[in-house]
């Protein structure tokens, strides 16, 4: 299975690609949500993306004043739920810009919609959708966004498999062209986060629809489970991205900065390197050690011609050359005449059997 993203394939034969979320690190700025697009692609990203939303259309302000307090990442914010949403959304009107900008540093433009005029308005622009996970809980925005016929990249953050079912089965029937990502929608960037990726989502996911492209949306900064996820087959990674952890705002904290991003990247590249053939073969630059490493019989003292092979005049010794018989050679070389004379150490050939 692959697919096909603005020219660059994607799948277990591909390079894995890499989304850079800028999300709401632009601040409220384009130059500055342009920078971020300019420092993604230089750190290695394949996409930009940002998430287009607008506070009355995605938060409920009587609904987050009416739980009685701020939880889980937004205790920490100063500003109610539905301000920090305004402060974080981008107006419609920088859509072309930041698609121009990213071809202008050839990446590609992403953006998550969060309500119908967004999917909308989007379809223009975008290679392919990505559902952010919140959407697990209201499927029909992700067929909404499926039924165009764009790859579609599907988070399943802070759902269960009854919701990625439910979403799967009303999505396929759509768009066969699906990344389902294992993702764990936890932004606070606590160390202990790692302790609930559950990775090994991705081998359910693989078994369930082996038709799909696995990926991981992921709000950790270590290296390891972005390259714990390519062995375990997924080739789409999504993370936060910025140019400063130390920036006020809701995604500066648990997003990668540059030199993180580009250090996760080449990790990545290093295992695609070394992932290489299911078949076990002896490898290219094994050739040498092939023989200096292995073991073949070799005779433990100077042997006459005629003289009968028996246990104690036989050794398994390196170098193994070609043509040497092997330990498992044994029972066929003894009781049988040494064909010629043969110095101490030299290996024992089918030859040397008289």
């Amino acid at each position: 299975m692959e697919i096909d993203i603005q020219g660059r394939k994607v799948g277990l034969q591909h390079p894995t690609y890499f989304i850079a979320d800028i999300a709401a690190n632009h601040d409220g700025n384009l130059d500055r949500a342009i920078e971020l697009i300019r420092l993604a692609k230089e750190a290695g990203a394949d996409a930009a993306k940002f998430q287009n939303f607008r506070a009355p259309k995605i938060v409920s302000d009587y609904g987050f004043r009416s739980l009685g307090g701020q939880l889980s990442h937004q205790a920490a914010w100063t500003k109610s739920v539905v301000e920090v949403y305004e402060d974080a959304s981008i107006p419609f009107e920088w859509t072309p810009l930041l698609k121009e900008a990213c071809e202008e540093f050839d990446i590609h433009y992403f953006s998550s919609p969060y309500d119908h005029d967004a999917i909308d308005m989007l379809v223009p622009y975008v290679p392919a959708f990505k559902a952010g996970s919140s959407l697990m809980s209201w499927p029909e925005a992700i067929v909404r966004m499926a039924s165009f016929g764009k790859p579609i990249l599907m988070a399943t953050g802070d759902c269960d498999m009854a919701d990625v079912e439910r979403a799967m089965a009303m999505v396929q029937p759509v768009n066969q062209q699906i990344v389902l990502m294992q993702c764990n929608t936890n932004y606070t960037a606590s160390d202990s986060n790692y302790d609930h990726l559950h990775l090994n989502v991705l081998k359910t996911y693989a078994q369930k629809w082996p038709n799909v492209i696995l990926g991981l949306s992921d709000h950790t900064q270590g290296a390891a489970p972005v390259v714990g996820a390519v062995a375990l087959g997924a080739r789409v990674i999504e993370r936060h991205f910025t140019d400063s952890n130390d920036r006020e705002g809701p995604d500066h904290k648990f997003a990668l900065n540059p030199a993180n991003w580009a250090h996760m990247v080449s990790e990545v590249r290093i295992l695609e390197r070394a992932l290489g053939s299911e078949q076990k073969f002896v490898a290219e630059n094994e050739k040498d050690t092939y023989i200096v490493q292995r073991h073949c019989l070799r005779v433990a003292r100077d042997v006459k011609a005629g003289e009968v092979f028996t246990e104690d005049m036989l050794e398994v010794l390196r170098p193994a050359v070609e043509g040497a018989l092997m330990s498992w050679d044994i029972p066929q070389v003894l009781g049988r005449k040494a064909a010629a004379d043969m110095p101490f150490g030299k290996e024992v050939r089918q030859s040397d059997l008289a």
